[in-house]
């Protein structure tokens, strides 16, 4: 309830407003995105209903703006059956050893369809199978399929026609964001990046839960994959800073820790 009432608190900051009457960040925010706007434009703002990656929009004129929002830590991006993501795999040609092998991971109790006898955590499951998760990395992070785990995971999802414009980390008085192009450039450019576990640059992959004790009220999260972007935070530091020094060819841009 948290994260849907700071996407409620950000659509009271936004809506009906002008945008002279934002706190400085949010104009900031705003300008960055919006093209040929003045201070006394009207912002209009709505929380998005539908199972998508914007949660809110954010309308100016005739131009309306995708973001999403996220807060703390551990970030999920993305949610899917294991059989969407089975058939997103087969789509891209990935051969059938290497989906078995994600298979394998991802049940991590022997069995290729959640019906093995014995059930491990993933570190245990990585102990004795690291250079099987090698190779699926091998395979998830080639260009063609970054580009469109990209889309699928973070920008746009599996239900909305149009990408996200900007991600937003923090709340309406503390946040930083990320423009969409600023994320296709980071997780571009750390595909190559060593990752223990089945990942997609820094997007890794993973049961929703493994539900180690059998309990029944999440034995269902077996059957869904969850994309985490751990490193969010830390990311978006690293591109700010690199935007800044490209901008101005020496100023390193700092911030607190947003929670």
């Amino acid at each position: 309830m948290k994260g849907y009432q700071n996407e409620y608190n950000f659509v009271l900051e936004f809506n009906k407003k002008n945008v002279k009457e934002l706190n400085p960040l949010l104009q900031d925010l705003v300008y960055s995105i919006f093209y040929n706007i003045t201070e006394d434009n009207l912002i209009k703002c709505w929380r998005n209903h539908y199972d998508q990656k914007s949660d809110i929009f954010l309308k100016i004129e005739n131009a309306i703006k995708g973001i999403s929002i996220k807060m703390g830590s551990r970030n999920s991006v993305h949610v899917e059956s294991i059989w969407e993501f089975k058939r997103f795999l087969e789509g891209h040609k990935i051969p059938n050893n290497i989906i078995c092998e994600y298979l394998k991971f991802h049940y991590a109790d022997g069995s290729l369809n959640n019906r093995g006898s014995k059930r491990v955590s993933t570190e245990e499951y990585k102990k004795n199978n690291q250079t099987k998760i090698d190779k699926i990395n091998e395979y998830f992070n080639k260009p063609d399929i970054i580009s469109d785990s990209i889309d699928r995971f973070v920008l746009r999802g599996i239900n909305s026609d149009y990408p996200i414009d900007v991600l937003i980390y923090g709340t309406p008085d503390n946040f930083l964001w990320l423009t969409r192009k600023d994320i296709i450039e980071i997780i571009n450019k750390k595909s190559k990046k060593y990752c223990s576990t089945p990942h997609f640059s820094v997007l890794i992959c993973q049961p929703m839960n493994r539900c180690l004790n059998y309990n029944e009220k999440y034995e269902k999260f077996r059957k869904y994959v969850q994309i985490k972007w751990y490193s969010l935070f830390d990311n978006i530091i690293e591109q700010m800073n690199n935007n800044t020094m490209k901008n101005s060819g020496y100023i390193s841009f700092q911030a607190d820790h947003v929670e």
